[in-house]
């Protein structure tokens, strides 16, 4: 269910505030983010768009958690998660967030029923419930017959979603998703967007994907654009990549 702040006002999934993460690189700062300013509403299907290096994972893992902001603020959900300690952000990952990230992550000595049973496993449910949770993800992702396969004897996509159910096992307010649709073809990954829009409306959850991909314009309730670490119009966006073709098309010398 969405989250109130108890007076029935519905507080945004993610909210930041001057977000800046700045890396160091001997006497170097290299700033990642440069005051990224953003909300998100519960129940949204959001991509995040930029070139390689706009800071697109840096900001994915500062809102899951994995990484801490240089300055700023980061809510998830209301809840200021930049002051927590890593026992802290870790038992609210496993409850809260669910992550499909880019390498997938699956274990290959197990089946897909097992990698997405760890994650209940890992939050301590009992095993009836870990089984009725784990055969439901994958129902939900159209896998169940598929349950006792090792990821090494699925297609790419069918390695996709266990990826995806495992994510929701832990039934998390929030997924965060690095490139999900990056290393599939185009008919597998319409299907794959078309499956997040339904996780999406169906299990009240909100989405947050990162990608290069041109299809998920069709598919998602809102696009963001990130660039050098900051969040820019759609016209912004167009007019750099028309910038950036123009200074392809000059012949070399």
């Amino acid at each position: 269910m969405p989250s109130s702040n108890g007076n029935g006002v519905s507080v945004p999934v993610i909210e930041t505030k001057e977000l800046w993460r700045v890396y160091r690189l001997g006497d170097q700062e290299i700033p990642a983010l440069r005051g990224v300013n953003l909300t998100i509403n519960p129940g949204s299907y959001i991509a995040l768009k930029g070139r390689s290096g706009s800071g697109k994972t840096t900001l994915l893992n500062c809102l899951g958690g994995l990484d801490r902001p240089t300055k700023g603020t980061v809510r998830v959900s209301g809840q200021e998660i930049g002051t927590w300690n890593e026992r802290q952000l870790t038992r609210w990952r496993r409850h809260q967030v669910g992550f499909i990230f880019q390498s997938l992550g699956l274990l290959p000595a197990l089946s897909a029923y097992e990698n997405v049973e760890l994650m209940l496993r890992m939050i301590g449910a009992d095993p009836k419930e870990r089984r009725r949770r784990t055969l439901e993800c994958l129902e939900l992702v159209g896998l169940t017959k598929w349950a006792d396969h090792r990821p090494y004897e699925m297609s790419g996509g069918q390695q996709q979603r266990v990826a995806v159910a495992r994510a929701l096992a832990n039934s998390p307010r929030l997924i965060l998703a690095d490139e999900p649709t990056g290393e599939l073809d185009s008919k597998t990954g319409r299907e794959m967007l078309t499956l997040f829009g339904n996780i999406v409306r169906e299990q009240n959850m909100t989405m947050l994907m990162a990608t290069h991909d041109s299809l998920v314009d069709d598919y998602v309730d809102e696009v963001l654009h990130l660039r050098d670490g900051q969040i820019v119009t759609a016209q912004q966006f167009a007019e750099e990549l028309e910038a950036g073709g123009a200074q392809n098309a000059k012949p070399s010398v």
